[in-house]
């Protein structure tokens, strides 16, 4: 791993754990034991920094959600974008919780991330028109727009929302996989008859494994 890639990675990890309003780029170089010049050297302030992240996050869900193929198994399928989904929401969540005052900062971001949030509403759709080919769920399309809409907003907001309702402020795993059962809620109505009990058992198998990480502390 290089230094850019080092710094990358400390600066995602100290802004998941102390915030990314808090930390400066003299907190990383400092975490990382290198001179602010050497970071510099790499990366030109933090928002250079949060742009590179940006980068990789919009890669991961490029990468991870492909529409269902022809011989896809559909609920392993959706099984894989939910554990994918598990990773990007604990990797990425400071910019979850930050939002609106990243984008502020700096309008090129703000741009990038508006026509990525138009793919990712596509990609989207794209996931739910399959399972509704596959004969997962049963929905019109009119209603497949709608829940491509909640979908993206539960996952956008879900850890802000868990975070502001513990005084700690801390993020834990079992409060993902929490997350990922409020998903699988909003596909439960439209499930058909073939594939219903496989989305209650994926259900009560990510709240098992909520319920087998640490307790959260409220």
């Amino acid at each position: 791993m290089n230094t850019k890639e080092k710094i990358i990675r400390t600066s995602i990890a100290l802004f998941n754990l102390h915030g990314e309003r808090t930390i400066t780029t003299n907190h990383i170089a400092s975490n990382m034991g290198i001179s602010p010049g050497n970071l510099y050297y790499h990366f030109k302030n933090k928002e250079d920094i949060i742009r590179n992240i940006f980068a990789q996050y919009s890669e991961h869900l490029s990468t991870h959600f492909k529409p269902l193929g022809a011989h896809d198994e559909p609920v392993e399928q959706l099984t894989q974008y939910l554990d994918s989904l598990f990773e990007l929401m604990w990797r990425y969540h400071f910019f979850y919780d930050n939002l609106n005052d990243i984008l502020a900062r700096d309008d090129a971001l703000k741009k990038d991330y508006i026509a990525f949030q138009a793919r990712l509403f596509e990609q989207v759709m794209a996931v739910v028109i399959g399972l509704r080919e596959a004969e997962v769920i049963a929905i019109s399309n009119e209603d497949a727009k709608e829940l491509a809409h909640m979908l993206k907003l539960v996952v956008s907001f879900w850890t802000p929302y868990v975070k502001a309702r513990r005084m700690t402020g801390v993020l834990e795993q079992q409060d993902i996989y929490n997350g990922i059962v409020k998903v699988l809620v909003l596909f439960k109505p439209y499930g058909t008859a073939l594939s219903r009990d496989k989305i209650e058992q994926l259900q009560q198998h990510y709240q098992a494994m909520a319920d087998a990480a640490l307790p959260s502390i409220a």
